[in-house]
């Protein structure tokens, strides 16, 4: 009698419990992806983390907070005063790190690899296996190297050839453009003296004092990056002059658009952009240009890009 009671108890709840492993299954694979730091990359990376070490972005995670400035902005924004706590401002001038799923992020350098290429918890394990745990890089097979690919940028890490995906991480911040601050807070921001640099470039700028990886880019390399960096400018900006009231940012924004509206005239499938500005349409006209060189077209546009591409090291 007692199994009896006890076999029908069990298959009373069995519904539940399969309801709950499938819930639990789905939520873990919903989970949004966090970032694990830069030691995750420097592993394969050292090189590249070695000259990301020399640059602003590593250096000023020890200083920037520290300055009369930077309170001054932070309280005005609102919030805390530090600005390694303060949201508003620690979604763009730091990196945190965070070691499991269940564990807690913490701010612990200033921008870094996951900033542009996206948060790794999802890619970094598909990204780092050539084939097997004693498979080194020199010896994975073409067919496994392609799947790798494939399967990491599925998992969400963003190469350096996805120059529109990395110009976008770019300008969330460079052209204070993040969803995840409000208007206000960007009024608040500009009010208090924090800069809005209207001229930022992604070429000179990545190219430049923050280039971090050995090999230089192309002519054609740079003409692309350039453009990408121009059609993500469009766009963001369009998308915030609406976010604010405040007259400097708006004004700041709508300069912003007319800088990138002129950069990419008579560009491959720009017209459609320019005309319509959305991320779809930015996309379509980088399918258009596809492989072609366009450095001929462009190249006299990109700031400090001359025959020497070393001269963008001084930029």
């Amino acid at each position: 009698m007692l199994k009896s009671i006890k076999r029908t108890a069990l298959l009373a709840i069995l519904p539940l419990m399969t309801a709950l492993v499938i819930f639990t299954g789905t939520q873990r694979a919903n989970a949004e992806p966090y970032v694990q730091g830069p030691t995750f990359c420097e592993e394969c990376h050292k090189e590249e983390t070695k000259i990301w070490a020399t640059t602003k972005h590593f250096e000023t995670y020890r200083t920037v907070h520290k300055s009369n400035y930077a309170k001054k902005i932070a309280k005005a924004v609102g919030g805390k005063k530090n600005m390694k706590r303060n949201k508003n401002c620690s979604v763009c001038h730091y990196s945190k790190e965070q070691k499991k799923p269940t564990g807690k992020s913490k701010i612990k350098y200033g921008p870094s690899c996951e900033d542009c290429h996206g948060a790794s918890s999802e890619w970094e394990t598909v990204h780092a296996d050539y084939g097997g745990k004693n498979v080194k890089r020199k010896d994975e097979t073409p067919a496994h190297k392609a799947k790798r690919v494939a399967d990491s940028t599925t998992a969400g890490l963003i190469w350096a050839r996805m120059t529109y995906d990395i110009a976008v991480n770019c300008m969330k911040c460079h052209g204070l453009a993040r969803t995840e601050i409000s208007g206000k807070a960007f009024g608040k921001m500009l009010k208090a003296g924090h800069p809005i640099n209207q001229s930022f470039e992604i070429v000179m700028f990545s190219q430049g004092k923050m280039r971090h990886w050995l090999e230089p880019r192309s002519p054609a390399q740079l003409a692309k990056l350039f453009v990408a960096g121009q059609a993500a400018k469009l766009v963001s900006a369009t998308e915030m002059v609406g976010k604010s009231k405040n007259k400097k940012y708006k004004a700041a924004q709508i300069q912003r658009v007319a800088n990138a509206k002129a950069a990419l005239q008579g560009v491959p499938g720009a017209a459609a952009l320019i005309s319509s500005p959305s991320d779809a349409a930015a996309r379509a006209m980088m399918k258009a240009i596809g492989d072609q060189d366009i450095s001929g077209l462009v190249g006299g546009r990109i700031p400090c890009a001359g025959p020497d591409q070393e001269n963008l090291r001084k930029c």
